[in-house]
C-alpha cells in the first residue's frame, strides 16, 4: 500500500486516477474499473483516506456559469520578507473571498494570487479595495487568462 512518499502500486494508482476524473463513483463503479471486488475497493479507498493521499471529494465548477468571465493570476511583491509582515499578509489573504489561491514564491514576486471577476470593473474594485489594501503590499503585478489551454485535473500518479 501507500507510505508517506512511497510510489503506490497500479492498482492504487486507478483507483487516485479515476476519483480525480470523477469522485461521484460508487465503490461498486469503481471497483469495477479498476478491477477489484467492492470490498477490496472500500478498503483501499479508506486507507488511501487514513494515510492523507485522499485529502477530500469536492465539485469542480464551470466559473462560466458562475458569472466569472474572467481569471487572473497576481504576483503581489511586499514590501519586507520579515517573518511577522509574511504573516500578516497571510492572515488578511485568508479573509479576502475572492482569491481563490494564494502561493509564497520564489522569485521576483513573493505572493502567485488566483482571482476569478464577473468582469473588468469587478476586478478593478477587487484590485483596489482587496488587494491594494493587504498589509505590506509594495507591488502588484496583474495578468488576464485568456484561455485556458490545460486546466488543473490533479495529480499525476506514481505508481511502482
Amino acid at each position: 500500500m501507500v507510505g508517506k512518499h512511497s510510489l503506490m502500486d497500479r492498482i492504487d494508482g486507478k483507483i487516485l486516477h479515476a476519483l480525480q476524473r470523477d469522485c461521484r463513483h460508487s465503490i461498486a463503479e469503481l471497483a469495477e474499473e479498476v478491477g477489484l471486488s467492492p470490498s477490496a475497493c472500500h478498503r483501499r479507498v479508506k486507507l488511501l483516506e487514513e494515510r492523507g493521499v485522499i485529502a477530500g471529494y469536492a465539485a469542480r465548477l464551470n466559473r462560466g456559469e458562475l458569472g466569472y468571465t474572467m481569471e487572473f493570476f497576481v504576483e503581489i511583491s511586499l514590501a519586507s520578507q520579515a517573518e511577522e509582515a509574511l504573516r500578516a499578509f497571510e492572515d488578511a489573504v485568508l479573509k479576502v473571498p475572492e482569491i481563490l489561491e494564494c502561493h509564497l514564491m520564489s522569485g521576483n514576486a513573493d505572493y502567485l494570487v488566483r482571482i476569478a471577476a464577473t468582469g473588468p470593473d469587478a476586478y478593478e474594485r477587487i484590485h483596489r479595495e482587496r488587494l491594494g489594501r493587504l498589509p505590506g503590499v509594495a507591488r502588484i503585478q496583474s495578468s488576464l487568462v485568456l484561455r485556458s489551454i490545460q486546466p488543473w485535473a490533479g495529480y499525476p500518479v506514481p505508481v511502482r
